[in-house]
């Protein structure tokens, strides 16, 4: 991803563009030859950067610094070198590449996330832990459960992620205005060949342009770019926040390396430091999509240049960023750590609340009123409700119904009444169906690029 924003990468792909530009030029009929574009393509990467430079500190501009230092090593074809294109022919399309090269790059990273994940689902998929709603206690989920919320989020980004790269348009070359005014001059009004933009979208690989222009593509486009990577933000705080309260909890942990300390001061510490790396970097991320916002609303008639600074600064931070927040949340994904026993136990502690409806029906079954049971119920709940809060004791309403004889006719059904896993629906089966309907087959496209663990980096 940095090679992506780099200025090799940028630079490099202007001569291209250049060279692309003069091929369609020549095949359209303008006097350029073949010596001229042999000359071009030995000269792609060919870059002297600090001749670069120097032109850009003497002109100001750097698109015509990188014309001349081009021209510098091709001095057959400099005369036909951005030929009737405006600065943004080579800046906004070279853009464009870059942008769906960075959503090339960070599809594979997602999908492999959303695939180390849905691994995890399957093998908890039956595992009862305690859901919460408000932070308090709730009915029974799965902890395989819990995950798909996680992974159904990320598929939605992954959704969102193909589709914002797919809707990316070739801006095409349109002059100054994006009349194409300067075309049709060097091509003597001929509209037939200014009007084709398939001889440059051939070379790109982008399949369409953009049939309206100004002299910049639309920086609503740049809306869209980062409302999708500020999205994808949002589901990794979710999920890294979700972890960093599990862990609290005991009940679930990021990987912990044996060497690793996790406070200075308190040897014991085991912080989620990878989850809490996630959590404010995608912060960052959520906020970027401010910058294309505040710029799309600004951009007077058919361009100002007070563009230019803003996006090539959050483009590359909003890329730059989604991409080490992803390799850090696979990293953790490849790594959790699960304690059935504390979740057991946590369960245990809620468990006979919300078992008291199970005993209200059992009781009705057996011949018992519901309002009289409902009444007892209350009762001893409020009396093992004291013990917890203001004894801190362990919750003792199970062992209050086994001592009360109203009871009697359940008692032995009391073990049953408990099980965990009655109190979880149908989370498994739904785990199941989500996975193979939903998930694995949009990652089906990315069969070939999930990779091996990754190691977290400094």
């Amino acid at each position: 991803m940095a090679f992506n924003f780099s200025e090799r990468k940028k630079f490099g792909t202007w001569r291209r563009l250049w060279l692309y530009l003069a091929q369609a030029e020549k095949s359209l009929g303008l006097p350029i030859t073949d010596e001229q574009i042999q000359e071009m393509e030995a000269n792609l990467d060919n870059i002297d950067f600090k001749m670069a430079a120097e032109e850009e500190k003497k002109l100001r501009h750097d698109v015509m610094a990188h014309v001349h230092t081009f021209a510098h090593c091709c001095p057959k074809a400099a005369a036909i070198i951005h030929l009737g294109a405006t600065s943004c022919y080579v800046g906004d399309n070279t853009d464009l590449i870059v942008l769906r090269d960075g959503f090339n790059l960070l599809l594979p990273k997602l999908a492999r996330v959303i695939s180390r994940l849905a691994d995890f689902a399957e093998k908890y998929a039956e595992l009862p832990t305690l859901g919460f709603t408000h932070y308090q206690p709730a009915q029974l989920t799965t902890v395989g459960k819990r995950c798909c919320l996680w992974i159904q989020d990320l598929c939605m980004d992954l959704q969102k992620l193909e589709r914002a790269r797919d809707d990316l348009r070739f801006r095409g070359v349109k002059g100054t205005t994006g009349t194409q005014a300067s075309f049709l001059q060097l091509f003597e009004g001929d509209h037939s060949k200014v009007s084709q933009p398939k001889h440059l979208t051939d070379f790109v690989l982008i399949s369409r342009a953009y049939i309206v222009t100004g002299q910049t593509y639309s920086r609503k486009v740049d809306i869209e770019v980062m409302s999708v990577l500020a999205s994808l933000g949002a589901s990794i705080h979710k999920i890294c926040t979700d972890i960093r309260l599990l862990a609290n909890l005991k009940e679930i942990e990021e990987p912990f390396e044996k060497d690793q300390i996790g406070s200075s001061a308190m040897p014991y510490k085991r912080n989620p430091m990878r989850s809490e790396r996630c959590c404010s970097l995608a912060r960052h991320l959520m906020t970027l999509v401010l910058d294309p916002l505040q710029t799309a609303s600004v951009q007077w008639f058919e361009r100002t240049l007070d563009d230019s600074a803003n996006r090539r600064v959050c483009l590359a931070e909003a890329f730059l960023t989604a991409d080490i927040i992803l390799s850090t949340l696979q990293n953790i994904s490849e790594g959790l750590v699960v304690y059935p026993k504390v979740i057991a136990r946590r369960i245990r502690q809620e468990l006979p609340f919300m078992a008291t409806e199970n005993i209200i029906m059992a009781m009705v079954k057996a011949g018992g009123n519901r309002q009289d049971c409902h009444e007892k119920i209350r009762v001893l709940s409020q009396q093992a409700a004291a013990v917890v809060k203001q004894e801190g004791g362990d919750n003792d309403l199970i062992d209050r119904v086994r001592a009360d004889p109203y009871f009697s006719p359940i008692h032995g059904h009391l073990e049953s009444l408990l099980d965990p896993s009655s109190f979880t629906g149908r989370a498994p089966q739904q785990v199941a169906k989500f996975l193979k309907e939903e998930v694995r087959p949009a990652l089906v496209p990315y069969q070939g690029k999930m990779g091996g663990k990754i190691e977290l980096a400094l």
